[in-house]
């Protein structure tokens, strides 16, 4: 792994007492951004309230925003209104930072214009795979200008995607599936989509995705496993809320269990396709108390943390963070089914291993995830790699381990701006 030079190490608090606590989180960066998408493309302007607002969702509205769309984004409340047409033959160009949504989601939304639009990122987004997404575009007789299949790359729009049958192997990352899926209403002739490869990873995700098109009264028959068949047609304006990003909980909730405590979060929805919902039966195998009533979502420490054996193949985004907690159990545990987080941010497995490894912990990488077991953890100095999860992940070693140093805590901005003064504020109370 390729560590950074550490010039800003954060100094992560160390619960010495119990922590209570009730947290608000902001919205889903998920949601945020595939309603973003949607609203862009909807049949008349819309509003998402309670927008996240973060470096991954300000990239989205300002691609959409320069693909001819305009999304407000100057309150609490993001004012949409659609704008992409097929007689702007503008040349522009997209930023997609290191936002995986900006960079599989618009490009679709890039054909419908009648203009070229030049695709590039981060350093590292560069080595994000985006190959099934631009080939299945290719598929659909959209013309794309790129030397690696990855970033930087141009979308030369035609102002119409003839639509039909495709097949992707998303295998490595379901968003190929959500980023055909989100604009598919607006091909001529619909979609007709097959997930054409090994297991399909983080299936929550997609089951969102449908379940946003279907609220807008897209028609999205998925009766058939790994197909999708989206009809042609309108997408109706909403003014719709944004959910609380449930994935964003997972180190506040296990500082309950580090720190012998109890964290509630607020606003928890009973029925919900976020991945971070799995929380509640995964912290509760590793030794917590866990309840859902109208306070929210409650974890109380119980004093021990356990290992455990799971798949998190459908909800990968949860990996760090509940690999620092085993990392601090007192039994070994297995996390399986992960091996498309390697192509995340970064390698999330190898710098899961690394970083821990670093402080002490017994950690073996596998091709599809890590094995633990117990060991002494110490201090010393914790490489997130960009990552907003690795850094995540090391506030959770750090409420427990003495002299925990995060690099580059901030990279947190990308899902919870301000993350470093909300949870140091859990500390002080």
């Amino acid at each position: 792994m390729t560590r950074a030079p550490v010039t800003d190490p954060w100094p992560a608090p160390l619960a010495r007492a119990p922590i209570e606590a009730r947290v608000s989180l902001p919205g889903s960066k998920s949601l945020t951004n595939r309603e973003l998408v949607l609203s862009a493309l909807a049949d008349g302007p819309g509003v998402v309230r309670r927008a996240l607002r973060s470096r991954d969702t300000d990239l989205m509205a300002a691609a959409l925003t320069a693909l001819g769309s305009t999304v407000d984004t100057s309150g609490d409340d993001w004012a949409v209104t659609p704008g992409i047409s097929a007689d702007d033959d503008r040349e522009v160009a997209v930023d997609c930072g290191l936002a995986g949504t900006v960079m599989r989601f618009v490009p679709p939304v890039a054909a419908l214009r009648g203009g070229e639009t030049a695709f590039d990122g981060d350093p590292h987004a560069r080595n994000r795979p985006m190959a099934e997404v631009l080939g299945a575009l290719r598929s659909l007789w959209v013309t794309v200008r790129s030397e690696t299949d990855r970033l930087p790359f141009t979308v030369v729009g035609s102002g119409r995607v003839r639509g039909g049958r495709v097949a992707v192997d998303a295998s490595s990352s379901s968003q190929f599936v959500s980023a055909l899926l989100l604009t598919a209403p607006r091909f001529e002739e619909g979609l007709d989509l097959r997930h054409d490869g090994g297991e399909l990873p983080s299936v929550p995700h997609v089951e969102m995705t449908v379940e946003c098109l279907r609220a807008r009264g897209v028609d999205v028959d998925d009766s058939h496993p790994n197909r999708w068949v989206v009809s042609p047609g309108p997408i109706a304006a909403r003014d719709l809320a944004i959910e609380p990003d449930l994935s964003n909980a997972a180190p506040f909730l296990m500082l309950a269990m580090t720190s012998g405590g109890s964290v509630t979060v607020a606003d928890w929805p009973t029925a919900t396709t976020q991945a971070g919902d799995a929380l509640r039966d995964i912290l509760a195998r590793m030794g917590a108390e866990v309840t859902l009533d109208d306070a929210g979502l409650t974890v109380r420490g119980t004093g021990a943390v356990h290992g455990i054996d799971v798949d998190l193949h459908d909800v990968g985004e949860l990996a760090p963070a509940v690999a620092a907690l085993a990392a601090l159990a007192d039994s070994p545990s297995r996390l399986r089914g992960i091996a498309h987080i390697r192509g995340h941010e970064t390698d999330r497995l190898a710098a899961l291993a690394a970083e821990l490894t670093a402080l002490g912990g017994d950690v073996t990488e596998l091709d599809d995830g890590l094995s633990l077991r117990p060991a002494t953890l110490h201090g010393g100095t914790f490489h997130t790699y960009a990552d907003h999860r690795m850094a995540q992940a090391a506030v959770v070693i750090g409420s427990a381990v003495e002299g925990v140093l995060v690099e580059n805590v901030d990279t947190t901005a990308k899902t919870f701006p301000g993350f470093a003064g909300v949870w140091s504020g859990l500390f002080t109370r």
